[in-house]
């Protein structure tokens, strides 16, 4: 699920890195403001990706993914971007654990077959 998930919070790293430049041309916001935002955003999105199998680390995985999409006021192509990527985030999510499962289960059968073969099976 890690690999997956981080691979999403990457690419969101650079999509909101471009969103706050598209975000300067609007006139009613500051650039401080933009990049405060925008900064603050892309920090979270690179630390999530150590923090993803943690608890609490999905969840606010989550938050960030309704932040994307709430940008879209003010850059209005993130509505679309932004539910594109809560899209993936769910599909890294649900798929990453089903990966993570079939590799315990294997990595368990593996441990079991080498411990019935015992030492003197070679």
């Amino acid at each position: 699920m890690r690999t997956l998930c981080s691979s999403t919070l990457i690419g969101e790293f650079f999509v909101i890195g471009f969103a706050g430049l598209v975000a300067m041309k609007d006139d009613s916001l500051t650039t401080s403001t933009v990049w405060w935002v925008c900064g603050v955003s892309m920090v979270l999105s690179v630390l999530l990706c150590g923090t993803i199998t943690r608890p609490g680390g999905v969840q606010l995985g989550w938050a960030l993914q309704i932040g994307l999409i709430l940008s879209g006021f003010f850059v209005p192509v993130m509505f679309f971007l932004g539910a594109v990527f809560a899209v993936l985030w769910w599909c890294s999510v649900h798929y990453g654990r089903k990966v993570d499962e079939i590799k315990a289960r294997w990595a368990a059968s593996n441990t079991a077959a080498q411990g019935s073969a015992g030492p003197d099976a070679a």
